[in-house]
């Protein structure tokens, strides 16, 4: 891992200046003394490019140019479904000409987003990642997105996902599997894996995800990113293909935390919360009990050495478990997405003029989703929840979670809890549900989905940060959680989190 958090002051001066001379290009080139290579255009920060843009250093043309060069060598990923490149360099022509004009400029100027297949966006088509919709031109852009462009954002294409959103893998049979780019037969988590593989890959600095039970957090953990999932509705959700509206939460996933910050920043009008929280005395809670048990063997040696620097930095570490986890999850959160995605995706399909009804999308859809939706969801199979069922959840043992989590963080004094995304790296593409986990045959929808559930179950904050790569340089990532609405003191830990645990060399793709 880097020692710091994207380019130096230093080294970002001196790359400006010698852009304004001409000296460097897109590409990586060296200084006219001859020392390292400096950063190139791909490499900038989200913060780094907007602010090179607004001061006339970089032109948006040409830093759409070089991005869109990256997505071209990097296609083999199969990170987007929709990718227009004449189209983007138009938007970045005119915000070239809007800043030529002397046009007061907007936060995110000339900042190309990708944005995930799932969020609609009037130009371009919103699939969903399913074969029903591939024609399907929403209207207007969602609410989100309309606040991107407004801040001067432009839609770099639309992401790959896990059909429907529904799943960690992203290996979608009808529009191809996403590839990990620190290792191209492996999964980039899901069901955001597109986005998570455009920003790991250097294909833009932050694009947009959602996360309805760890779509932002697993794809930056197996890709080695930041994600942010804020507490539910601090961003809009409407117009975004849903699954529950109790849990679905667009967010940000980029490849350090100040860019999270200035996202969090663009949605909300709150002040920027990219200053480092100090650590020293700050109270982090590890209930070992529920999220540190049946971790792989590497996941588990990194996470604890992440910790102990941590301790050194002066976190204070508090060992205590969360009473009744995981009853409450088992109680809520499959519940309520696998009776309420059929009525949501209804309604969706009309309210947005589809043209497809919940009955022909089904038919439509792939094998792998078609299976799901036929144990777990449709009326009458086996596995579907009753009405009782998510009414309880919903009306009783949901509360009862929130009670649970919102006590468990006053009565120990918590800033935030502290624990590893996944109990796994990256697996393989196209591997058996069933693996083998520290000699024991496990399901990997159960070692994905443990550690992630309380945070989006309970409506919390979570953020995630890189604590290094395994022996093979798989990523792995630790999440903290906050209470509900801590979201900017939750981006200000994660900021210094970061300045002690680094971040992860690029993937060779």
């Amino acid at each position: 891992m880097t020692g710091n958090s994207g380019t130096t002051r230093r080294e970002f001066l001196a790359w400006s200046a010698a852009l304004a001379t001409g000296a460097v290009s897109c590409g990586t080139e060296k200084d006219n003394l001859g020392q390292a290579d400096m950063t190139s255009l791909i490499d900038l920060t989200a913060g780094e490019a907007v602010s090179a843009m607004l001061q006339g250093d970089i032109s948006a043309e040409a830093y759409a140019g070089a991005l869109l060069d990256r997505c071209q060598s990097g296609e083999h990923l199969n990170a987007f479904i929709s990718f227009d490149p004449a189209r983007v360099l138009e938007a970045a022509k005119a915000a070239d000409a809007s800043r030529a004009l002397g046009a007061e400029l907007p936060p995110l100027h000339g900042l190309p987003i990708p944005i995930k297949d799932s969020v609609n966006t009037a130009e371009y088509a919103t699939t969903g990642g399913t074969r029903a919709l591939r024609n399907f031109y929403p209207a207007e852009d969602s609410p989100l997105v309309q606040k991107l462009k407004a801040a001067g954002a432009i839609v770099l294409g639309k992401t790959n996902i896990h059909e429907l959103s529904f799943g960690w893998t992203s290996d979608n049979q009808e529009f191809g599997a996403v590839h990990n780019p620190y290792d191209t037969s492996r999964i980039p988590g899901g069901s955001s894996g597109g986005t998570a593989a455009a920003i790991a890959a250097r294909m833009a600095p932050i694009g947009i995800a959602e996360d309805t039970q760890g779509s932002i957090r697993v794809p930056a953990a197996m890709c080695g990113l930041v994600g942010f999932r804020p507490t539910l509705h601090r961003y809009p959700n409407q117009g975004v293909i849903p699954i529950t509206p109790l849990f679905d939460q667009v967010g940000p996933l980029a490849r350090n935390v100040a860019d999270l910050a200035l996202f969090d920043h663009v949605m909300t009008g709150e002040p920027l919360a990219d200053s480092p929280t100090s650590l020293r005395g700050l109270r982090l809670g590890v209930p070992r009990e529920y999220f540190y048990s049946m971790l792989d063997v590497e996941v588990e040696r990194i996470c604890e050495e992440a910790l102990l620097r941590l301790a050194d930095a002066g976190a204070i570490l508090v060992e205590a478990e969360i009473t009744d986890l995981k009853r409450l999850i088992d109680l809520t959160t499959a519940r309520v997405q696998l009776y309420h995605v059929l009525p949501m995706l209804t309604q969706f399909l009309a309210d947005f003029d589809t043209g497809v009804t919940f009955d022909e999308l089904m038919a439509q859809v792939s094998p792998d989703i078609q299976t799901v939706f036929s144990q777990f969801v449709l009326p009458g199979s086996e596995f579907s929840p009753t009405k009782e069922d998510f009414t309880a959840a919903r009306d009783q043992h949901l509360p009862a979670l929130q009670k649970t989590l919102a006590d468990y963080y006053h009565d120990n004094n918590l800033a935030a809890t502290i624990f590893p995304v996944a109990q796994i790296t990256a697996p393989l593409i196209g591997q058996n549900p069933e693996m083998i986990l520290n000699g024991q045959t496990v399901s990997f929808g159960d070692v994905i989905s443990r550690n992630i559930s309380p945070g989006s179950t309970g409506s919390l904050p979570s953020i995630v940060v890189p604590a290094g790569l395994n022996r093979d340089g798989l990523p792995v990532c630790l999440e903290l959680d906050g209470p509900a609405g801590s979201d900017r003191s939750l981006l200000g830990i994660g900021v210094a989190i970061e300045s002690v645990l680094g971040q992860l060399p690029p993937p060779r793709i």
